[in-house]
């Protein structure tokens, strides 16, 4: 495995190589810079103790689900201190020696610490401007050894990023005129998986001729992001690619396919998982961590059966979340949504 920064930082690179060069269309350079529609949802609202509040709070989650797939999260519980430190940290780890990371590389889609490059260099047509630390970190802690501070970080943030999630659960459940705790209990997330994933996309000197990462959903119900200071992400509404800038101290919170799995029965399909992207700049070190929320690896997600009928036909076939990522992480990011490829 050769890593991008270490391409970036070697003498040799002139030039973006070859295999790095992804083939785009028109479409893929219609941007729409008309952010201030973006929703923001107000984590203190959600949880406030005022029904006036709380209910509003509650639509306008729900509201965000069925437009967006997404939205920014403000006035959570996750300290600013923390969030900063976990950028420092996954910085200091893609710093380490090539030695020290590989020890870190696995070999299997599944192997709970995963060190990489691109996507999946088995199925990659064109390698993607980015390396990765891929950890599970619930229901068990998993974490490199290295730098100091890492595991220890690494353990807080996902534990206090995990409480955010479950109440978002709570008032999506809500915005369906279901009970609070249907989805917790329904998807099992007490026990359920928490992947976090730190990015690194170094310095491009041509972006345009490369991608971080392409066009794609997430499996699992939410992912949690958060950068540096550098921009990259774009999600795609109406037919049109929106850059984000997020709000200072936000989480940027997005829909994944198993909320859309488990919202083809109770919505009719209305809540939708978000295609998003990554793209890289010519400025410097892009640092994004994400957290996927989902089920128990061995939890089997389908349609619930009292909830099948001639009226209302399963869209996709039941299959576990563990088959469910292994499905996603051996097929390429071509733009299509896994779940496409479990339909009836």
């Amino acid at each position: 495995m050769f890593s991008v920064k270490e391409l970036v930082e070697s003498s040799t690179m002139k030039s973006v190589p070859s295999n790095y060069i992804c083939h785009k269309t028109p479409e893929d350079f219609m941007l729409n810079y008309e952010t201030e529609n973006i929703p923001t949802i107000d984590f203190l609202q959600l949880t406030s103790s005022n029904p006036n509040e709380r209910s509003n709070a509650i639509q306008q989650l729900g509201d965000a689900c069925r437009d967006w797939g997404f939205f920014m999260l403000i006035n959570h519980d996750v300290p600013e201190t923390l969030r900063e430190k976990m950028v420092r940290v996954g910085q200091s780890f893609f710093d380490l020696s090539k030695e020290e990371k590989m020890e870190f590389a696995g070999e299997k889609i599944l192997d709970p610490i995963r060190y990489g490059t691109s996507f999946n260099l088995m199925v990659d047509t064109a390698l993607f401007w980015r390396d990765y630390l891929k950890c599970l970190v619930h229901p068990h802690l998993n974490a490199p050894s290295k730098p100091p501070g890492l595991r220890e970080t690494f353990e807080e943030y996902s534990r206090k990023g995990k409480k955010v999630v479950e109440e978002l659960l709570k008032g999506i459940s809500l915005s369906l005129g279901l009970e609070e705790n249907y989805i917790h209990k329904r998807m099992n997330v007490e026990l359920g998986s928490q992947v976090l994933v730190i990015n690194c996309y170094p310095p491009c000197p041509n972006p345009e001729l490369v991608m971080g990462l392409p066009a794609h959903t997430d499996h699992g119900l939410l992912t949690l992001l958060q950068q540096n200071h550098l921009g990259g992400l774009q999600i795609q509404h109406n037919g049109k690619w929106i850059p984000i800038n997020p709000l200072p101290k936000s989480f940027l919170i997005n829909t994944g396919d198993h909320m859309e799995f488990l919202w083809q029965i109770l919505t009719n399909g209305k809540y939708k998982s978000v295609i998003h992207r990554a793209v890289v700049n010519t400025k410097g070190t892009r640092i994004s961590i994400g957290t996927a929320h989902g089920p128990n690896l061995d939890t089997i997600v389908g349609p619930a059966p009292e909830l099948v009928g001639d009226d209302n036909p399963a869209l996709y076939r039941a299959i576990t979340y563990r088959d469910y990522i292994l499905l996603q992480q051996n097929n390429e990011l071509d733009k299509k949504t896994c779940l496409e490829r479990i339909r009836i």
